[in-house]
């Protein structure tokens, strides 16, 4: 039998990538790890990493390199969309050799996605229901999700270690292309003035949620994204969000009954730089709708969900939320769950007029299909979570599990299809080179 031989390229800012290792060299698999950043680096020192000191440029040629000196057979990192993954991906399509891509689950909480092949808009998971159906069909129920709780300080340290120390000591590396899109001084400090409001924000959110109910308002809800976050940057056809709730409003406007009200609630870790409530107040009131606006930060977004009409979003996993508790859903970008019998997959003015309930039972099918090919049980910040995960992944990777049963197309379909639409896809846009 030939000895699997896995290169781990960024991993996530945990002990998870550690993890990882243990497990494949338990199972017989031998691991090449390149670090391309000092955080790479501080993450996973001991595990002997190879440094990759070059620029982005020759990163394809030294990869070339790599894969032919040490026989690689399966390519594994965090966060496909990342310039150095990107060209790893091409490389390895080219010469036949698996890519797995991992980062949090499309199921919340508690669970880590693994895809073959890429992620969002160059995901191969199947759009076909009928398709979900058979695959979900051959397969046990989903058994109740574990809980593996961590204090919110320690993901909110690894964060900042991970994008802080490349800027304090940018010389041991100088050539590593960064992949955020603010500045991270820039993204960091201007969380403080949140952060220091966030727990009256939470109570102001609690009183217009409770009210919401109690007055049984007609009201759609749309969950705010982070305007760095990769779901907006490569899987969607917004440059900027603000394009997005522009043309909300002008929809809205139109199309929905005069008694409706739009709930924006703001994403928990949203950074500030963007001012989103200056923003939508702006646009709101361009369109006469200021006095139908409500802007939440903070709250129980479950409950509000249950009582809306329906939610508008990009490309959220609030939609999975959503969808879950039979609430209409209208994704405007690329999302896993965008799928016929799922979501509306009519026009934004048809969902504000009557929002299409979704098919609870191809919901189910979609969980225990996922659950079972790329969805992961566990933690990159819980120890026992971190176990779980690192054994399963090894597991489904070397007995060549992920995507399987049916949860594969060859081509990634929502990639085919927003090509045959002539729906833009921007590029990355890097704080250096705006």
């Amino acid at each position: 039998m030939t000895t699997r031989t896995i290169l781990i390229l960024q991993s996530h800012p945990s002990a998870f990538c550690r993890g990882l290792v243990k497990a494949f060299e338990t199972q017989g698999a031998r691991c090449v790890i390149v670090n391309f950043s000092l955080s790479d680096w501080y993450f996973r020192v001991g595990l002997g990493a190879k440094n990759y000191w070059g620029r982005l440029k020759s990163w394809r040629s030294s990869l070339e390199k790599l894969i032919d000196e040490n026989a690689i057979t399966d390519i594994l990192y965090y966060s496909d969309r990342r310039p150095y993954h990107r060209i790893a991906h091409d490389v390895a399509m080219k010469r036949g050799i698996n890519t797995f891509a991992y980062e949090f689950g499309y199921m919340r909480p508690d669970w880590i996605t693994l895809e073959r092949g890429g992620m969002g808009v160059y995901s191969h998971y199947p759009t076909d229901p009928e398709q979900i159906k058979q695959g979900a069909a051959e397969l046990p129920p989903l058994e109740p999700a574990g809980r593996f709780p961590h204090a919110f300080l320690q993901e909110a340290t690894n964060e900042v270690i991970c994008n802080l120390i490349p800027v304090f000591f940018p010389y041991l590396f100088p050539f590593y292309q960064r992949d955020r899109y603010y500045h991270p001084f820039q993204d960091y400090f201007s969380y403080i003035p949140r952060l220091i409001r966030q727990k009256r924000l939470g109570c102001e959110a609690e009183d217009v949620i409770e009210r919401l109910v109690e007055e049984q308002a007609n009201y759609f809800v749309v969950p705010m994204q982070m305007q760095g976050d990769y779901q907006i940057r490569h899987h969607s056809p917004y440059k900027h969000l603000s394009t997005f709730i522009r043309e909300i409003y002008s929809t809205f406007t139109r199309s929905a009954s005069t008694d409706s009200k739009l709930v924006f609630k703001l994403h928990p870790f949203d950074n500030n730089v963007e001012d989103w409530p200056n923003v939508i107040r702006s646009i709101a009131a361009d369109f006469g709708c200021l006095e139908r606006t409500l802007i939440i930060d903070g709250g129980d977004l479950n409950k509000l969900l249950k009582h809306s009409q329906g939610c508008v979003l990009v490309n959220s996993t609030v939609g999975m939320e959503a969808l879950k508790i039979g609430v209409p859903v209208k994704a405007m970008g690329i999302a896993v769950y965008d799928i016929a019998g799922l979501t509306d997959q009519r026009s934004l003015e048809d969902f504000w007029k009557d929002p299409v309930q979704p098919d609870a039972d191809l919901y189910h099918d979609l969980e225990k299909l996922m659950g079972h090919t790329i969805q992961v049980r566990g933690s990159f910040f819980n120890r026992e979570g971190r176990k779980i995960a690192a054994e399963e992944f090894v597991q489904r990777i070397l007995n060549n599990r992920v995507n399987g049963h049916g949860a594969y197309v060859e081509t990634p379909p929502r990639l085919a299809a927003a090509k045959a639409a002539g729906v833009p896809l921007f590029a990355d846009c890097y704080w250096g080179d705006k």
